[in-house]
């Protein structure tokens, strides 16, 4: 009699532990296309469709969202969707609500305004705390910039460092450039990025500050009809500058 008593227990047990488990939603970080690119060429189905999915958003930007969303699927339910702002300055207080419908039993999804969310995004923010309250978090495939230019490159893909963006001021830029290069000696890749109204700046300032020896790829335009990808020496790209004035773009450079 005890022993039937304590298999109920047992099996009652397992029962409530297993609703617990999946009355927790998972929180998918989906990757965007770089720019205004086909996705049909670099988002795999999968993904397009745990997307299309999803009614609960964590974005980087609620508009960029909404027409990524639209681009994927026309007849997608915008207006029964919720969006929820992320920013690099975003307080996790101010996103309970979210991190409530999720914890709820509802799946989200995160989203940069391009490529992988959470590499130079504030898209680490949520995964952060999904991890800290227990939710499951799954990356989906589709494109980075910083990946792809690493593995166009030439450069060493078995070490490599990501800094995402350097200092505003030119001082600190340049100080920064200077550092790079010098831990780049050990053969490890330093990859970095700007802003594409500043890639003139940060051209001038690599050019003026590395040794002529030094290699530095640049990969504009990644996954676009203008996508160009170069490496060559420090010397030989100080003879014939590139234009990347509203480009995206990352440098990696090797010493």
């Amino acid at each position: 009699m005890i022993s039937g008593v304590c298999e109920k227990r047992v099996i009652l047990c397992k029962f409530t532990v297993q609703s617990v488990i999946k009355m927790s939603g998972t929180v998918y970080m989906i990757p965007v296309t770089l720019g205004d690119a086909d996705p049909n060429l670099s988002i795999p189905i999968g993904t397009r469709d745990i997307t299309l999915s999803l009614r609960l958003f964590a974005v980087e930007e609620t508009r960029t969202a909404r027409r990524w969303l639209k681009s994927l699927d026309r007849t997608f339910p915008i207006d029964s969707t919720l969006f929820f702002p992320v920013g690099k300055h975003s307080d996790v207080a101010g996103l309970e609500d979210f991190f409530v419908r999720v914890s709820g039993g509802s799946d989200a999804g995160v989203m940069s305004e391009a490529g992988m969310p959470g590499l130079a995004d504030p898209g680490n923010i949520i995964a952060s705390e999904a991890h800290r309250r227990g939710i499951r978090v799954v990356p989906l495939t589709g494109p980075s910039s910083v990946m792809l230019a690493l593995v166009a490159s030439g450069l060493n893909g078995q070490s490599f460092s990501f800094h995402g963006y350097l200092p505003v001021d030119p001082q600190g830029r340049r100080k920064a450039v200077r550092e790079l290069e010098r831990l780049s000696a050990g053969g490890s890749t330093q990859i970095f990025m700007e802003t594409p109204f500043r890639n003139r700046k940060m051209m001038e300032d690599i050019l003026a500050v590395c040794q002529p020896s030094t290699r530095l790829c640049i990969a504009a335009d990644i996954s676009l009809p203008t996508e160009f990808i170069r490496t060559m020496s420090v010397a030989e790209w100080r003879r014939q500058v590139p234009a990347l004035e509203k480009r995206p773009a990352v440098f990696l450079i090797q010493a």
